[in-house]
């Protein structure tokens, strides 16, 4: 940054008269300061009217540059340097103009009315003022592209992963600031009221909205496993199912009570994760149960699947039927069984044809 002080001491020697500084060099730039003592203001004023005294500042350098500069102005009257404070109320307060200055491109700043400037004095006997122009030059830093392209590149240190869910997770085993208690198979489970409801629609309408339990530190969950309760639990305040032992029931299979728990529960995400399980699993054994449990909660790509696995062979379609699961379709999803047997008879029939 270069600043530099310049007094126009033959500012409008005639009302008429256009005074053009000489060449100003600040800031490795040149500079021309043009004086319009009689210059017709476009605006509005409260307190002056009439003709304004104007500056143009231009920047004369040769060539296509741009820079940013700040022009401070204002009158300046000998008389009025040690007047006491009292009457110093009328002192003339700078003008700033601040712009990004192109070549011959300049920009005006109207300082003062020329009435203002004849009341309090500044316009001298013979007919000339006074007026001290600073100059501020923002400069770029230079560069030093040598040193520039030596330096090492820089690093930047990855930010570790989010540990919210840990978090979470450990809230939920900890039980500290539970504030509400579900009974699910005559087993107490905490949890907290804010985190549900804002992973389950379902438990926002029970918990905030206007249904009963609202007002309830405790709540009786009906017709759910605690285990599986607490698998539900888990999945929405760490977004992840708990991790299963070697010892442990098939994967596909422990997803059954899961997958139910997030349709009742408004929470698709864990529903699509539980449906990929169970599809992954599908073999003669799970093939009916899997197709009964898609067509209880809506999983319709679920449901195509398993249609396309008993579809797959006559062998796999008689060894479907005779397991337990075919039985429980049968009883409980007649529908879910009507399209299946729709599905057995088109195949049939192209295979006829």
């Amino acid at each position: 940054m270069e600043n530099a002080a310049i007094n126009l001491t033959q500012a409008a020697r005639r009302v008429q008269n256009l005074v053009t500084s000489c060449t100003i060099a600040v800031g490795g730039y040149d500079w021309l300061i043009e004086v319009f003592p009689a210059a017709y203001y476009h605006g509005t004023s409260s307190r002056n009217s009439g003709p304004y005294i104007k500056l143009r500042f231009t920047l004369s350098s040769d060539g296509e540059r741009t820079v940013s500069a700040t022009f401070r102005c204002r009158l300046v009257d000998d008389h009025q340097i040690n007047q006491t404070a009292a009457s110093a109320s009328s002192s003339f307060k700078e003008v700033i103009v601040t712009s990004i200055f192109s070549n011959g491109q300049p920009k005006d700043m109207f300082l003062v009315s020329r009435s203002y400037a004849s009341e309090y004095r500044y316009v001298q006997p013979d007919d000339s003022l006074l007026i001290e122009c600073a100059i501020t030059v923002l400069l770029e830093a230079p560069v030093n592209a040598a040193a520039a392209a030596a330096a090492p590149p820089p690093t930047s240190v990855p930010a570790p992963l989010s540990d919210l869910q840990k978090h979470l997770g450990e809230m939920l085993t900890s039980k500290n600031g539970a504030d509400i208690t579900f009974l699910v198979s005559g087993e107490p489970v905490a949890a907290h009221r804010c985190v549900l409801a804002a992973r389950s629609p379902v438990f926002m309408a029970e918990l905030f909205g206007d249904m009963k339990e609202k007002d309830s530190q405790g709540i009786e969950i009906k017709d759910m496993e605690a285990e599986v309760f607490r698998t539900l639990l888990h999945f929405i305040y760490t977004d992840t199912l708990p991790e299963q032992d070697d010892d442990d029931v098939e994967a596909e299979t422990m997803a059954y009570g899961p997958l139910e728990a997030a349709d009742r529960y408004g929470v698709e995400r864990l529903m699509l994760i539980c449906a990929e399980k169970v599809h992954a699993g599908i073999s003669v054994d799970t093939a009916a149960m899997a197709l009964a449990l898609a067509e209880r909660h809506g999983c319709t790509k679920l449901k195509a699947r398993c249609i396309e696995f008993v579809l797959a062979s006559q062998e796999n379609f008689h060894a479907v039927a005779a397991t337990e699961g075919y039985k429980l379709l049968m009883d409980s999803c007649p529908s879910a069984l009507n399209d299946l047997l729709v599905a057995v008879f088109l195949r049939y029939k192209l295979t006829v044809l």
